[in-house]
């Protein structure tokens, strides 16, 4: 299935979409590395890609990825430090990273330990040595990295990353990074750093994976309604890649209130 918002591909089952989100990580990259000899991926909080990352780091797919090659980089981050249990890079660790041979220094974490803003700053930085992006002078757009395959979940509001409806965050496009501060719904209210909306856009393959019955509604509205004014789409509908395929990669459960 095809829509204006990406490709949908769903899979019977839980597992089985686990399987496939998998199979095409384990495909992109492969090919970014025989490309260029580097593959950057970045990786998503929520209970969605925890399965996925159990899996990627099982011995039936550890050995299929060439991890000396691969960057590994982060949506966004909850503030919180990487041993708590709110902590995206905590999780994506305890699952995989710590299962499998990548460098250390080719895991990128945001740091949420420190201060929001800073850390977000921090980051950026990060982001243009890695990829070697000269910063520009206002009111030229910046450089963008050109992530290789970005992994999102989907929040209960239509969320991406950490960028919520209706926070000034969304409009934000000279910033590769940004702090956004957060205290209400969905939960938890922490503070978080996100990669904003144009770094998104501008991956080579952004799959969302998302699964289980409560997201059949929120799936739905983000593949299916169109706001008549552009400016109240969700964050998730407004991630668009600008050349690269956008992905929606569901289980029978979360693809339950779409029309087919």
């Amino acid at each position: 299935m095809t829509s204006e918002s990406g490709a949908v591909r769903i899979s019977p089952d839980e597992q089985m979409l686990t399987k496939a989100a998998a199979d095409l990580l384990v495909q992109v990259v492969g090919e970014a590395i025989a490309a260029r000899g580097r593959a950057d991926v970045t990786l998503t909080g929520g209970s969605s890609p925890k399965a996925l990352y159990h899996l990627l780091a099982s011995p039936d797919y550890r050995d299929k990825l060439s991890w000396s090659q691969i960057h590994i980089w982060f949506s966004d981050e909850r503030c919180v430090p990487p041993t708590d249990p709110l902590s995206n890079y905590g999780m994506a660790n305890e699952a995989l990273l710590s299962h499998v041979p990548i460098p250390p220094q080719q895991v990128h974490r945001m740091r949420g330990e420190d201060a929001r803003d800073g850390a977000a700053r921090s980051y950026e930085e990060e982001l243009r040595r890695s990829f070697g992006l000269e910063p520009v002078s206002p009111p030229e757009p910046p450089a963008l990295p050109r992530m290789d395959f970005i992994l999102l979940g989907l929040g209960p509001d239509g969320h991406v990353a950490s960028l919520f409806p209706g926070i000034p965050q969304l409009n934000i496009t000279d910033r590769l990074v940004v702090g956004v501060p957060h205290d209400s719904y969905p939960p938890p209210p922490v503070d978080r750093i996100s990669l904003t909306l144009p770094v998104l856009c501008a991956g080579a393959v952004v799959a969302f994976l998302v699964n289980k019955a409560d997201k059949a509604g929120i799936v739905a509205r983000v593949l299916e309604e169109v706001p008549a004014n552009p400016d109240d789409r969700l964050p998730a509908q407004r991630v668009i890649p600008t050349q690269g395929q956008l992905l929606w990669l569901l289980d029978m459960a979360a693809a339950g209130d779409l029309h087919l």
